[in-house]
């Protein structure tokens, strides 16, 4: 007895053994699962399918991991667009969701709840997380108590290793602004501070964990750069460090930047690249408590083998997308580009503001060039072709606004042309008005010439303007949009507006109407 009891004691006295856990994190896969550039047919150095191998590459190393995603992931590409037309349908392929199917193969443990999980409506949304062996998080996502709706859970709670992980869900609360009131059932969105702050108290007080992570499908929120706040109601990763404290960690999304690591206070935060062309790996090193932590970002590359068993998932996903997509649309009188779609007008970004305004029935439109890779071949067009201007699911709105409205909106996207500049995809263009764009001089001051109807733009002239959904919601810095009264919405995405326009027409336009250029 006196032996056992002395081995007992001395076996309490022996260090902790060291333990590493690995979180492996995605975010905004959009669809992407086989490695194809939809846009060109090509071979792409993206896609879950590349992204699995180097997952189960890691796993293959340490298996102590957990798997997560940020959202935004059952909508983006052809292979997902299809198969949400066909369930809208009532015909769906019988193998569910292709991404839930090739997340499952993959064990994933978590995914949160991205704004885009919404756009083709409550029972796509519904049959996703039906299809999925994991559970979709989000804690600032909630519904009253009467609501028929399924409520989303706020966190997960998993041993790896001997370490209790907890990871909580936050999603972007701007949904309302963007997505259709009918996709959205009696779904409301909170704050994602104040949602983890209350996940991490009770965490701390029922579950006790020993890692608190959060998966945030909202972007950073500051220009690490200069320190100022971006789109700080929209993006919340940034604030969330600083206000959550108690945090170890954020692997955030919707941004579609990426970012290998930055710390706020003792919070270590990581964003993967969207479109599965990156892999975020974070490292937590335990010795009976948590001694370090690390990340870093895998890229797929054009070397990185596609998994069979992903890729022979995404087969007949696959072949009905690329039947979709040469279906023919239209001719052009000769080749179409946007290489330099973002420095002068263009006939491509013209051919997205010709269908805006028609439908629209606008004065104005605004538009940003999404792909500057893209191009529009000589002779006969396809869906491949029109679908790549506009590979968003986003809807047409036509707005109240002024002329005020138009000027402000320029100067936000003539930041574009400074050192810390905005993304290429909040780069509006406008059609409609004549303008012009100094470079050399100050943000909010860029806008030079601004006419409408050939006369100087009085700022008080009434205009309907056509914008989407987003820009609706004031996303990109677009705040002057955000109280303008809607006059109507197209139900439609762009995308389809734009082949139904040119089918119809049978051929796109190949001149620019040259109503805005650089002095400089």
């Amino acid at each position: 007895m006196r032996l056992l009891s002395t081995l007992l004691f001395s076996a309490v006295l022996l260090p902790a053994a060291q333990v590493t856990v690995t979180v492996l994190a995605t975010t905004d896969l959009h669809g992407n699962l086989v490695p194809v550039d939809y846009v060109t047919n090509a071979p792409a150095p993206r896609g879950l399918a590349k992204l699995g191998t180097l997952i189960r590459a890691v796993r293959a190393e340490n298996p102590n991991t957990l798997l997560i995603d940020c959202g935004d992931t059952i909508q983006g590409t052809p292979l997902e667009s299809v198969y949400q037309r066909a369930l809208r349908a009532g015909h769906p392929p019988a193998g569910g969701d292709p991404m839930m199917g090739a997340m499952n193969l993959l064990g994933y443990d978590a995914m949160t709840l991205g704004n885009h999980e919404f756009n083709a409506g409550l029972p796509n949304l519904d049959r996703a997380r039906r299809d999925a062996k994991f559970p979709w998080i989000s804690a600032n996502t909630t519904l009253p108590r009467a609501a028929a709706e399924r409520p989303f859970a706020p966190y997960i709670v998993k041993t790896v290793a001997g370490i209790k992980i907890a990871v909580i869900g936050v999603t972007t609360p701007l949904i309302p602004l963007w997505e259709k009131p009918e996709n959205l059932g009696a779904y409301r969105f909170g704050s994602p501070v104040e949602a983890a702050k209350l996940a991490v108290a009770k965490l701390r007080r029922e579950e006790h964990p020993d890692l608190i992570l959060v998966a945030a499908h909202t972007g950073l929120g500051r220009n690490l750069q200069t320190g100022a706040p971006e789109s700080p109601d929209e993006n919340f990763s940034y604030e969330l460090a600083r206000q959550v404290p108690d945090l170890d960690a954020i692997v955030f999304g919707h941004s579609h930047q990426q970012l290998e690591r930055t710390d706020v206070g003792k919070v270590l935060l990581v964003q993967p690249k969207n479109a599965a062309a990156s892999l975020a790996r974070l490292d937590f090193v335990f010795d009976g408590k948590l001694i370090s932590k690390s990340s870093r970002l895998i890229p797929a590359t054009a070397q990185t083998p596609a998994a069979p068993d992903l890729m022979e998932l995404a087969a007949p996903y696959e072949t009905a997308a690329q039947q979709y997509l040469n279906t023919p649309v239209a001719t052009a009188a000769r080749e179409l580009t946007a290489v330099h779609g973002r420095d002068r007008d263009t006939a491509i970004v013209d051919a997205i503001q010709r269908v805006q305004l028609f439908y629209a029935k606008a004065d104005v439109s605004f538009t940003a060039l999404f792909n500057p890779d893209v191009r529009i071949p000589r002779g006969n067009v396809t869906v491949r072709q029109i679908a790549a201007l506009y590979p968003f699911e986003n809807e047409l709105f036509a707005i109240e606004g002024t002329g005020r409205m138009v000027k402000d909106a320029l100067e936000n996207a003539a930041r574009y042309f400074s050192p810390a500049s905005i993304p290429g995809f909040n780069y509006d263009m406008a059609e409609g008005v004549e303008y012009e764009i100094d470079r050399t001089r100050p943000e909010g001051d860029r806008i030079r010439n601004l006419r409408w109807k050939g006369r100087p733009l009085d700022p008080n002239q009434k205009l309907r303007i056509a914008i989407n959904n987003y820009r609706a919601g004031g996303t990109g810095g677009y705040e002057m949009f955000r109280s303008a009264k809607i006059l109507w919405r197209s139900g439609d995405e762009i995308r389809d507006l734009l082949i139904r326009y040119y089918t119809e027409r049978k051929s796109i336009p190949p001149d620019p109407t040259n109503n805005w250029k650089l002095l400089n």
